[in-house]
């Protein structure tokens, strides 16, 4: 028996041109946020190179400004010194306890950058991690948009000063990238700090632990009249905060 196949016509019903039309729209909003996030990654990217380049110009502008040094500049950081040391008489006199968050201001020698564009930008040192093959200035001051250009000054003493240097950079999550390595670092390691004067010690990682964003606790400038530098950045996941205490190598 002979079989007759006959194709079944498929009748566009208003609703299934309605259903057509809206998948239209949603593919043409998908393929839009694609681009856009897209674009949006790419300018960050660009943006992230381009602050971190001004870090690399900082760096250069100082190296060849050691190799200019002048009496002067010694004359300058003997006065920043005496500041400090005639502070540090009152706070004995006074009996000031850090620990009482009962801190006391005392002057912060730094030196300034002027970019291409005239923005300016004022540092105190270098932080050299031997282990991440890293090497930034440190800015004076910590802010957003410091941070996106260098480690940052975040609270405590000067440069190789007795006292804990707390110094702030981004976990980038790249390799070799401002702290994004830090975490890694281990008790032993060498962290290596350069002031204005151009003197370099070298740091020993004693401790690393991660702490909740508002936990404060390792800023103490309670260092039993040690040389201290505290690293901070974030974790992975930006949830907590990596600290790599350090103390003065002897």
């Amino acid at each position: 028996m002979n079989q007759i196949l006959v194709t079944e016509k498929i009748y566009v019903t208003p609703e299934l041109k309605r259903k057509k039309k809206i998948y239209k729209i949603l593919f043409m909003i998908s393929i839009f946020s694609i681009i856009t996030l897209f674009s949006m990654y790419i300018y960050a990217e660009y943006d992230r190179n381009k602050d971190e380049s001004i870090s690399e110009d900082i760096l250069s502008y100082i190296t060849s400004k050691n190799d200019k040094t002048t009496v002067s500049d010694y004359k300058n950081a003997l006065v920043v010194k005496i500041t400090q040391d005639v502070a540090k008489e009152l706070e004995e006199k006074q009996d000031i306890d850090m620990e009482e968050n009962q801190e006391l201001q005392i002057a912060t020698a730094t030196s300034t950058y002027t970019a291409p564009n005239g923005k300016q930008y004022e540092y105190i040192g270098i932080v050299n991690i031997p282990k991440l093959n890293i090497i930034y200035p440190i800015l004076s001051n910590t802010t957003d948009e410091l941070m996106k250009v260098a480690p940052c000054k975040f609270h405590g003493s000067n440069p190789n000063e007795v006292g804990n240097l707390c110094i702030i950079a981004h976990n980038y999550r790249r390799k070799g990238v401002f702290f994004s390595d830090v975490p890694t670092l281990e008790n032993g390691d060498i962290i290596e700090i350069q002031d204005l004067s151009q003197k370099t010690v070298q740091y020993e990682v004693y401790d690393v632990h991660t702490v909740s964003p508002d936990d404060t606790s390792d800023t103490t400038q309670k260092t039993d009249g040690r040389r201290e530098v505290t690293l901070i950045t974030c974790t992975n996941d930006s949830k907590e905060r990596v600290i790599v205490r350090c103390k003065e190598k002897v």
